[in-house]
């Protein structure tokens, strides 16, 4: 059976609780699609036949266990990093456009330094003023960066833990961390 990743790993799942036999069907090279073209039927066609004439062979992953596991919180970290990311870059723009007596006050400080004075900013009651509106707004973007770091940290110490479980021999390797590692097994999925 072929799928697109992702969009087959459930139906995977079911099929393989089935005790069906699966085979995993590479997509067609881009040099074929490029010569006639995106077709679903065709490929469709094409999964069919290799996988009856028995050139697929591959298994595909399970997505069952620790590995699944390690993959699930591996998207859940990503995108809080990238929700920081977005949120520290907006901090920073924020301070460039301050009115100048608050501009000044933030200038020159490290990004960890900007975030602690930005949480403790007091804006006031008139968000009207643009000052107070970008105390208010410097001050939210910091809480939400504070609050992503933690979630960062929390997802990352699960990670170690199910990383070190599921590849102890990959931990152990002299220069590798739980962040490779884990890729790794998630790449390999549950397949040695």
């Amino acid at each position: 059976m072929w799928s697109a990743p992702a969009h087959g790993a459930g139906l995977t799942t079911v099929l393989s609780a089935a005790d069906l036999t699966l085979v995993e069907v590479k997509a067609p090279d881009r040099g074929t699609r490029h010569a006639r073209g995106k077709s679903d039927p065709i490929d469709a066609y094409a999964a069919a036949r290799a996988a009856a004439s028995g050139r697929a062979t591959a298994i595909p992953k399970s997505h069952t266990g620790t590995v699944e596991a390690l993959r699930q919180l591996r998207v859940a970290r990503a995108s809080a990093i990238k929700a920081r990311t977005q949120a520290i870059n907006q901090l920073i723009g924020l301070r460039v456009t301050a009115p100048e007596p608050l501009r000044a006050s933030l200038t020159g400080l490290t990004r960890a330094t900007l975030v602690n004075r930005c949480l403790r900013l007091r804006p006031g009651a008139d968000l009207t003023c643009p000052t107070d509106a970008a105390r208010y707004a410097l001050r939210q973007l910091a809480r939400r960066i504070r609050m992503l770091t933690e979630e960062i940290d929390e997802v990352t110490e699960r990670l170690a833990l199910l990383t070190t479980s599921a590849g102890p021999e990959l931990v152990a390797l002299f220069g590798l961390g739980t962040e490779t590692a884990g890729q790794l097994l998630v790449t390999a999925g549950g397949n040695p």
